[in-house]
This record gives C-alpha cells, structure tokens and sequence, in this order.
C-alpha cells in the first residue's frame, strides 16, 4: 500500500502529470487521429507546467501551507522569561528524506529538508536542556534507517548520544506519528518538521491524542515579493516549491477522505 501510493503520489505531481499530458497528445498527433485532441492535451500540459514554474503562482499556492505557523523561540534560552514552553520533555524531529553514499560524509547524506529539521531540532534542544531528541524515520527504499542519519549528524553538531532516541520503523508521517506516541507520553513536546509539511503532520499528530508544539524549520512567512527580472521567468525553484505545495495538498485530500486526520 505505502509502495502504491507513492507511485501514484509522484505521478500526479506537476511535473510528471504535466509530461504525460504531452505525450498522450503526441500519441494522438502521430496516429494521426484526434489531431485537434493531441493539439490541446500537449498545449494543456505545457501552458500548466510552464504557470507552475512562476514564482508568484508558486508563492500563492504555498504561502498558505507556510504562514500557519511561526518559527520556534528565537530569543536565546539565557535571556527567556520561565514559561510552561520550558517543561518540553521532548523535540520531535521528522525524517524529510536521505540518501545513503559510503564514499561521502554523512552529513551529505540527508536532503537539504532532513538537514534543516535536524539543525532546527538542534537549536531548539539547547533552548530545552533537560529535553530528549527524539529522531524518527525509516527511509523506506534505503538500508540504512534516516533516524540514525540524523543521530550521526546531530552528535556532529554537539548533541550528547545519551539524549537522542530513536525512531527508525516509519514509513511516513502517520507511522511516525503513531510509533511516537508511545514514546511522548503525555508530555509536552516540540514537532520539527518543514513550514509546508507541518499543517498535515499537526493534524496526523492530533488524530493521534497528542498536541504538539509547532516548530517549522527553514522558510515561514516570505518577504514582500519585489518585482525582479527573474519574476517574469518560469525556474525550477518555483517549480519546486509548487511541487511540494501540491504534495501537501494531496497529502491532506487522502488523509481527509479516508478518516486518518
């Protein structure tokens, strides 16, 4: 099931979806049948790909996944007024996906995404000295578990081994969801994860019993979009950014239509 649906997740993905619309009407122009359907299908699915690749087509589809949620505590811990926020007993950190490469650091091994949570579940950590690392992820198609990935990192970044738990047997957010809960208890803890995946990953979580404190690591609320000469160019960032939007949204549909949030 976890297999088929990531094959069917990636196919309805812009960029896949956009290139099977294409070439099903190069199929139709080269029978030379259905001229004028093959003619749309291919003006169709370049017209999308090309709008999906616009940065503000790109911010209008994420921002509203993105600006739920503020970045966690950025006063350093020295200088916070005691709040209940200071009992966290743990800091939750969700896989965002790795590779494993023998002949490079393991610091390379992760996505950009799994190194920021990572760094982000760092920082947060030291706001929380008494706290657990809690690490969680599988790495589905990968022999080595994602979770240890991020031990063997966080310890290069200072983290004492003795604070980290591991989490190494989910396949994606609502196992994890559901191996944690064990661990957390009933304690108050922090969720780690990008700004786009947390909407989804907080409602897998409350489904769950548990109510976390939202962490978004890496990019929140954008700056005020400033017209460059960029803006007028479709590019493989915004491209990228509307991918993992629509990712979310699907991911939220399926949760939704089938009971999980």
């Amino acid at each position: 099931m976890f297999l088929l649906k990531k094959i069917i997740g990636s196919m309805v993905l812009p960029l896949p979806a956009c290139l099977l619309i294409c070439f099903l009407g190069l199929f139709f122009l080269w029978r030379g049948r259905r001229e004028t359907t093959g003619k749309v299908l291919i003006t169709l699915g370049l017209v999308s790909l090309t709008v999906m690749s616009y940065l503000p087509v790109s911010r209008a589809i994420d921002d509203p996944l993105k600006d739920l949620f503020e970045p966690y505590m950025l006063v350093p811990a020295s200088v916070q007024d005691p709040t209940p926020a200071q009992e966290v007993k743990y800091v939750v950190v969700l896989a965002g996906g790795h590779t494993a490469h023998p002949s490079i650091p393991v610091t390379g091994w992760l996505t950009y995404h799994s190194l920021l949570r990572v760094m982000e579940g760092v920082r947060i950590l030291r706001q929380h000295p008494k706290s657990k690392l809690v690490l969680s992820g599988c790495g589905a198609f990968d022999s080595v578990p994602e979770a240890h990935v991020m031990a063997d990192v966080a310890g290069f970044l200072g983290v004492d081994r003795r604070d980290i738990i591991l989490e190494s047997s989910s396949y994606d957010t609502e196992d994890q969801a559901r191996l944690i809960r064990p661990i957390v208890g009933n304690h108050p803890f922090v969720l780690v994860t990008s700004a786009m995946h947390m909407r989804r990953s907080l409602a897998l979580f409350r489904k769950q019993g548990m109510d976390p404190i939202p962490a978004p690591a890496g990019g929140t609320k954008d700056r005020e979009m400033v017209v460059t000469p960029g803006w007028f160019f479709p590019n493989v960032d915004a491209l990228e950014d509307s991918t993992a939007a629509v990712h979310e949204y699907l991911g939220l549909i399926w949760a939704r239509l089938t009971g999980r949030i």
